[in-house]
């Protein structure tokens, strides 16, 4: 997903989004408002921080800044998890293997995504579901390296 086409689909939902200076962050959200850091370079890492706000969106409440006590931390790592399966979702990965794709580089070119947000995605799917999952005639092995069989 391109981070126009996230960006479509965010205000399709009634947020709206900004490019702007916001200090240290690369995102914000607040009030069916988003703001991304103009600081960031690439577009692939801007749809990475769009999914992760949008995350926010549907799965936090609250100011969560400061990360200093536990129920902040979990609602951190909830908005991300959502935004990793947001852009890296299963079936995609699947799609990913049917098209012949097979370096951790190149699915990440193909998902448009960074090589850390993917590396991140795949960590997440590890503790979620263990060293490997089943899903129709395919096999998801997620170490010790990223590694997608089917079945017959």
């Amino acid at each position: 997903m391109t981070y126009d086409e996230l960006l479509e689909e965010v205000e399709s939902q009634g947020i709206d989004v900004f490019e702007m200076n916001i200090g240290k962050h690369k995102g914000l959200y607040a009030d069916n408002t988003i703001a991304v850091s103009k600081d960031i370079k690439t577009t692939k890492e801007k749809v990475c921080v769009l999914a992760e706000e949008l995350g926010h969106h549907h799965k936090t409440s609250g100011e969560i800044l400061g990360k200093k006590n536990i129920n902040k931390i979990k609602q951190e790592k909830m908005a991300r998890n959502w935004g990793y399966e947001k852009l890296v979702g299963i079936v995609q990965l699947i799609n990913a293997f049917e098209k012949g794709i097979r370096s951790k580089h190149d699915l990440a070119e193909y998902l448009n995504v960074t090589e850390k947000f993917l590396e991140q995605a795949i960590q997440h799917y590890k503790e979620k579901y263990g060293v490997h999952y089943k899903i129709d005639n395919y096999i998801i092995y997620f170490e010790p390296t990223l590694f997608i069989a089917k079945m017959f």
